[in-house]
C-alpha cells in the first residue's frame, strides 16, 4: 500500500508567532495538492500553572508582540490584555481546548485554535481560564456540557502529551514548524512568515 504525504503543522494556540503565520500558512493551504495530508499537532508551549506570570517574561511577551507586528505586516495585538487580564505562562488549557473541540467534529479543531487566538490577541481574553475556553465553546455552538467535562479529562490530557512527544520525536524545537513527514522520512520546511510560495517549493522538493 502507498504511504500518503503528510503535512505536518506542530503550533500551539497561544504562541504569538503562529498568530502572525496565521494569513500565509493559509494562503500555503491552498496552494498544497490534494495528495499532501494536512495534520495539525498541539506542541504544548507551556504546562499548566495557576501561578502569575513573572515581569520578565511579561516585558519577554510585549517584546515579541512589537516585534511581530514589525515582522509580519497587518499583525493586530490588543494590549489591554496585560492590564485586563492576569496573565499566567500556562497554554496547556488552550491545548486541551483544541482538543476537547475537535471530538465534536474535525472543523472545530481550527474553529477553537482561531477563537483562541482572537479571542486572545484581538479581545484581550484569557485563554489560560477555563472560563474562558467554555465561553468560546459555547460561541462556537459545541455542546458546552460535553465540552467543560472533556477540557481536564484524563483522555484529553493524553492526547496532548502524545501530541507533544510526536512533536519532539519529529525534531520540532519551536512553533509554528512544518514538517513533511513521507514514509519513515521527516523533512523540516522552513518558515517563511510573509510568502508561501518558497514553502511549497521546499515540499515539493521533499
Amino acid at each position: 500500500m502507498v504511504q500518503s504525504t503528510k503535512l505536518i503543522y506542530a503550533h500551539d494556540p497561544m504562541c504569538s508567532w503562529c498568530w502572525g503565520f496565521k494569513p500565509t500558512y493559509e494562503n500555503l493551504l491552498k496552494l498544497l495538492p490534494d495528495s499532501i495530508e494536512v495534520v495539525r499537532l498541539l506542541g504544548g508551549l507551556a504546562p499548566d500553572s495557576g501561578d502569575p506570570m513573572t515581569e520578565d517574561m511579561r516585558n519577554y511577551l510585549q517584546q515579541a508582540w512589537t516585534k511581530i507586528t514589525g515582522t509580519i505586516p497587518g499583525t493586530r495585538f490588543n494590549h489591554d490584555f496585560w492590564t485586563t487580564c492576569q496573565p499566567r505562562r500556562s497554554t496547556w488549557p488552550a491545548c486541551r481546548a483544541v482538543i476537547a473541540a475537535r471530538r465534536q467534529g474535525p472543523e472545530f479543531d481550527l474553529a477553537m485554535t482561531t477563537a483562541i487566538q482572537e479571542g486572545y490577541y484581538l479581545n484581550a481574553k484569557n485563554p489560560s481560564d477555563d472560563s474562558t475556553l467554555i465561553g468560546f465553546a459555547k460561541d462556537l455552538g459545541l455542546d458546552e456540557l460535553a465540552f467543560a467535562e472533556r477540557l481536564n479529562s484524563e483522555s484529553t490530557r493524553q492526547q496532548l502529551q502524545q501530541e507533544i512527544s510526536l512533536t519532539r520525536q519529529l525534531g520540532v524545537q519551536g512553533f509554528p514548524s512544518l514538517v513533511v513527514l513521507d514514509g519513515a522520512s521527516a523533512r523540516p520546511v522552513q518558515i517563511n512568515y510573509t510568502d508561501a510560495e518558497p514553502m511549497m517549493d521546499s515540499i515539493k522538493k521533499a
